[in-house]
């Protein structure tokens, strides 16, 4: 189902104050372990161009102000940097999700090594072996858990500690690769196999001195048997390093943690499987929370907007954004400009090649100077819309309330 033609919808709206906005502690880098990895070697990136040596250290591709909010070892694409783009987003402003820092990998003493009780024929392959078989492409959004957690505090006064992203960790590209079941095949997969378990070639996480190893986390055999890529190529070129060069998981509608970057090793177990990352991590802690492991994300919305931007009165603006879901296509999406008080359906920006998101669009006039609220919410094809307010948990994940984005109007 797609959402309506564009004719001439329009909306104006009375001004109301800017939600109140508090300070958010970046937190520290996380120590980083440099060295050689099993499957490969890798070591630390050297300082990058971006000028802030945590993050030059951290990741490797350039970071400029205009496409980059820098929090640490993690990059956050600004909004604005879509403005006018195509469906995906490019590799130059994708978000960098690190948990210490990029590996820099050689790919011609790299190995994939499968093992483990749930395969029958334990093997490895090497880079060109992957490259030799049958491929998939798909389009399909990565997004950090964490995305938005920001306005737990901002719009709910409910700290959270982590990365303070607002909701620039997401990134829609077009992925090329193996499915993760023909290599499973291949290895001799168990019918009795319940859990796989890839790891990272990423530096070993420290956290509060105690170290949790390589960045790994299980997947349910039933998931890993369905949709899931093992990408090499990410829009058209070779896998940039801090996306995960040579290969990456790629797991359709899932968190990011799931989408391990610089895999080497995949474990396949007839029992259940598991880590830090899904023990002590990316977990729904807190009152009334099952505590069960995280899996799909939630119905998001964004403007490719500046926060805090700036419109001129009595002209005809377009406001755009796009709003995704990792439980199905988005079939509604609407915007208030009053702060909530009235609201306009949107359109489609044209029909949308994947499910992955829905970019959107809407006529406003604003028609006097002031501080203005935007905001907007979607619904996927499930139902699932997104509420006023998201109950708090204690690591501030799968925020999914409606964003309050502040602009001014000026004379």
């Amino acid at each position: 189902m797609d959402l309506d033609d564009l004719t001439g919808a329009s909306v104006s709206g009375a001004r109301v104050p800017h939600p109140r906005e508090e300070a958010h502690r970046v937190p520290s880098l996380p120590s980083l372990l440099d060295g050689a990895h099993p499957g490969g070697e890798a070591s630390a990136a050297p300082e990058g161009p971006s000028g802030d040596d945590e993050a030059g250290r951290a990741i490797v591709k350039p970071l400029p102000p205009e496409l980059f909010d820098v929090h640490g070892s993690c990059a956050e694409m600004r909004w604005e940097a879509m403005r006018g783009r195509g469906y995906h987003v490019p590799n130059d402003r994708f978000f960098v999700r690190n948990h210490t820092s990029t590996p820099r990998i050689d790919v011609a003493t790299w190995r994939l090594r499968l093992h483990g009780s749930g395969l029958r024929r334990p093997r490895d392959f090497t880079y060109d072996e992957l490259l030799a078989l049958p491929t998939r492409t798909a389009d399909v959004a990565i997004e950090c858990a964490g995305n938005g957690r920001s306005f737990f505090a901002a719009q709910q006064g409910q700290r959270a500690p982590g990365t303070p992203w607002r909701l620039g960790a997401i990134g829609v590209a077009r992925w090329r690769g193996v499915p993760l079941s023909t290599i499973l095949a291949m290895a001799g997969l168990r019918d009795d196999a319940v859990d796989v378990l890839p790891t990272g070639l990423d530096p070993e996480y420290v956290d509060n001195g105690v170290n949790l190893g390589h960045v790994r986390r299980p997947l349910p055999i039933g998931k890993a048997l369905d949709d899931v890529l093992l990408a090499y190529e990410m829009n058209g070129e070779r896998l940039p390093p801090d996306h995960g060069f040579p290969v990456r998981l790629v797991v359709p509608g899932w968190t990011g943690i799931a989408s391990i970057k610089w895999v080497g090793d995949i474990e396949v177990s007839t029992t259940p499987l598991s880590s830090p990352w899904s023990t002590d991590l990316y977990r729904m802690f807190g009152p009334g929370r099952s505590e069960e492991p995280l899996t799909r994300q939630v119905v998001k919305s964004a403007f490719e907007l500046p926060w805090n931007a700036t419109l001129q009165a009595g002209r005809r603006h377009i406001l755009r954004g796009r709003s995704w879901s990792g439980t199905g296509r988005i079939v509604r999406v609407e915007v208030s400009v009053d702060g909530g008080r009235s609201w306009q359906r949107a359109v489609s920006r044209g029909r949308a090649p994947a499910a992955a998101w829905t970019p959107w669009h809407i006529a406003w006039f604003p028609p006097d100077p002031g501080p203005y609220v935007l905001m907007a919410r979607a619904t996927d094809e499930t139902g699932a819309t997104q509420p006023e307010h998201t109950p708090h948990n204690t690591l501030g994940y799968l925020y999914d309330g409606v964003v309050r984005h502040p602009v001014t109007v000026t004379g």
